[in-house]
């Protein structure tokens, strides 16, 4: 693909400007209705994400949604889900910077505060942990609310390849006190931050040609080994969250599982397959709680 000209960088860069700006005016009820106008765009004239989304739906949760119509319906609600993240995440940063804001979060998520001392009980504990999320309901919010818990994190992000757009980006999540690991190369900073005591955050769910085979909803994926990699090297438990929405007046069910902590072995790899396969098990519980909310359009039992 030709590198993109420095006249279209800037437009792309403004027009998320412009976005962000609009995001901080209009209520969220507005700004669903949007997200629905850009799902349905996204259904319509991208066929190829379409048919990955309705295939991996049928495949994942077959037996419980076979019906190709009911498959179809929970991969288009899918694509508004999409959409939403960057509009909510605008939003929750805002609220995030209000000295009133855990009276807000306790409005919009129940049980938050036994979340986040649960979280922050296994950071403590353990001198920094590796917290997981699938790409489910708003995976943005995740990073906010760790500075709200006063979990040191640095998260792991594969740099945007329009340079305006990566500033403008890393300006936002910096601003909540997070740091931004590059996803190339990141292993030796991430060794480096956990013996600082820091956590990490890391979205293990995409294929990737040096994953590990292991199961996901039924069938062999492969997944990144890193995050078993760093719990058995660095004694770390691996802990799986996230932030999905209910849709009924924007509020919000968080995710906090029990740390899964690496285990005297023989077998380097079968350890690592062993937690990635725990973690992925978390995952799953999360996703079929809210699978209309996670990311089917990506082809995650590609093969290389």
């Amino acid at each position: 693909m030709a590198a993109k000209k420095p006249y279209q960088l800037k437009m792309e860069y403004y027009a998320v400007l412009c976005a962000f700006t609009l995001c901080r005016i209009l209520p969220l009820g507005v700004l669903e209705i949007l997200s629905d106008f850009l799902g349905a765009l996204l259904w319509t004239f991208i066929p190829r994400r379409r048919r990955i989304a309705v295939e991996n739906v049928r495949h994942a949760l077959n037996g419980r949604h076979e019906d190709l119509g009911e498959a179809r319906a929970i991969a288009r609600q899918s694509c508004k889900a999409f959409f939403m993240i960057p509009f909510e995440a605008v939003k929750v940063r805002s609220m995030l910077a209000r000295p009133d804001r855990m009276e807000h979060l306790r409005e919009r998520i129940r049980g938050v505060d036994e979340l986040f001392r649960k979280a922050r009980a296994i950071h403590d504990e353990s001198g920094g942990g590796i917290f997981v999320t699938p790409h489910i309901g708003n995976w943005e919010i995740l990073p906010y609310a760790s500075s709200v818990v006063g979990i040191p994190l640095a998260v792991v992000a594969r740099p945007l390849d329009n340079p305006l757009l990566e500033k403008l980006l890393y300006a936002n999540r910096v601003g909540s006190g997070q740091m931004v690991v590059p996803k190339k190369n990141a292993l030796f900073k991430l060794k480096k931050l956990l013996q600082r005591r820091m956590s990490i955050g890391v979205l293990p769910d995409q294929a990737t040609a040096k994953g590990l085979p292991v199961n996901f909803f039924g069938r062999k994926a492969l997944a990144t080994p890193v995050p078993a990699l760093l719990a058995v090297v660095h004694r770390r438990p691996i802990v799986v969250v996230a932030c999905c929405r209910k849709w009924d007046n924007f509020h919000y069910e968080g995710f906090v599982s029990d740390p899964i902590y690496p285990a005297a072995h023989d077998d380097e790899k079968q350890e690592l397959i062993r937690l990635t396969e725990a973690m992925n098990r978390e995952m799953e519980r999360i996703i079929l709680r809210y699978p209309e909310q996670y990311l089917w359009m990506h082809n995650r039992w590609k093969t290389y």
